[in-house]
């Protein structure tokens, strides 16, 4: 039996005069975010960690913006978290979208990371997203108007790179939200996870927000390292304008798509990886039970963002060429009528 998708709801399709919520929104990718969604007419709160990038956050939005507030926050801690919530609330409203984008790239390997960092990585990049979720989550229900999650992951959420411990961070967010998008099904709640390749920040310089609970600050940050036997590269010279990034956000928002993916340059290993994982399934066959069960617990959220991506348009485009052709059809037929009724044939095409 055929299984019955829910069609993807998307509940802001219309940004103007809603409030967003964006973490780690002083710079880089959550700047570039905050002001998209400032353009487009929503009043933005963002995060912040120090005053000097809240300020020059601030100078990048046009003066005078009654639709802007900065907020001091650390995403690990919970019931900052929660303020943090409610001062939003009372500047603006309810909050219909949450972007949890604050996150360390920490260019740790899982072969010799230390205890302290692997903590700290899992502390910000994935107790920081989720602490956003349950704080907002419960907030967004209530008040009913509609709402959306947004997470930033990685191209490291997805394909494996150089970069261990962010990678496995990363892999955990676009787990986290794959799995929100299924129990928001049908209640008006979309969920996207942003899994962007390069895009110009200060990503690399962790060390600066280090917290005195994960030791002490070392002065030092360095970029990811790279694969043996690659060439001097400039990682931030290459990388896509943070801008461009938050309108690619946005636009993803509107149309409530779960993955939004910025750079195709990642396309070609993400089809390696995915065939890979085809072509390593058992070639067994499945007992009929076994299949039952399975569809009974796996959710409908790739094939109804499939469905809302690429087959509809298609559906809808084949449907108009049917309707024309049997439009076409019954004015023949009637022409032919018409004609019979003349005493005469209908003119044939002359032939030279």
């Amino acid at each position: 039996m055929a299984r019955s998708i829910t069609p993807v709801q998307k509940p802001l399709a219309s940004v103007k005069g809603r409030t967003a919520f964006v973490t780690g929104g002083s710079s880089g990718i959550g700047l570039g975010i905050a002001r998209a969604l400032s353009a487009a007419g929503m009043k933005v709160a963002f995060t912040y960690r120090s005053a000097a990038h809240r300020d020059a956050a601030l100078a990048s939005f046009p003066r005078d913006n009654p639709g802007l507030h900065a907020i001091a926050l650390d995403t690990t801690d919970r019931e900052a978290m929660a303020r943090a919530a409610d001062e939003v609330e009372r500047a603006f409203g309810p909050v219909h979208l949450l972007c949890n984008n604050a996150g360390v790239g920490l260019p740790a390997l899982l072969s010799d990371v230390s205890w302290r960092d692997w903590d700290w990585a899992m502390d910000v990049n994935i107790n920081g997203v989720f602490n956003g979720v349950r704080t907002f989550l419960p907030r967004m229900l209530e008040h009913g108007e509609g709402a959306h999650i947004m997470a930033t992951s990685s191209s490291a959420g997805i394909v494996a790179g150089t970069l261990g411990v962010y990678a496995t961070t990363k892999f955990a967010v676009v787990g986290m939200m794959e799995s929100l998008r299924a129990e928001m099904v049908g209640r008006n709640i979309g969920v996207s996870v942003f899994c962007p390749g390069l895009v110009r920040s200060e990503i690399f310089a962790f060390e600066r927000n280090r917290p005195a609970a994960h030791g002490a600050v070392r002065g030092h940050s360095a970029p990811p390292p790279l694969l043996a036997g690659s060439g001097p590269v400039d990682l931030m010279g290459s990388a896509m304008d943070p801008l461009e990034a938050g309108r690619q956000v946005l636009q993803g928002i509107r149309r409530n798509d779960l993955y939004i993916l910025s750079h195709p340059e990642f396309e070609p290993v993400v089809r390696e990886r995915a065939k890979l994982l085809l072509g390593s399934f058992s070639k067994q066959p499945v007992p009929a039970v076994r299949r039952l069960v399975t569809r009974a617990i796996i959710p409908d959220i790739y094939a109804a963002d499939l469905i809302k991506k690429a087959v509809r348009p298609k559906a809808r485009a084949k449907a108009k060429v049917a309707k024309t052709r049997v439009a076409k059809s019954r004015v023949a037929k009637v022409s032919a009528a018409a004609a019979a009724r003349a005493g005469r044939r209908p003119a044939a095409r002359s032939r030279r």
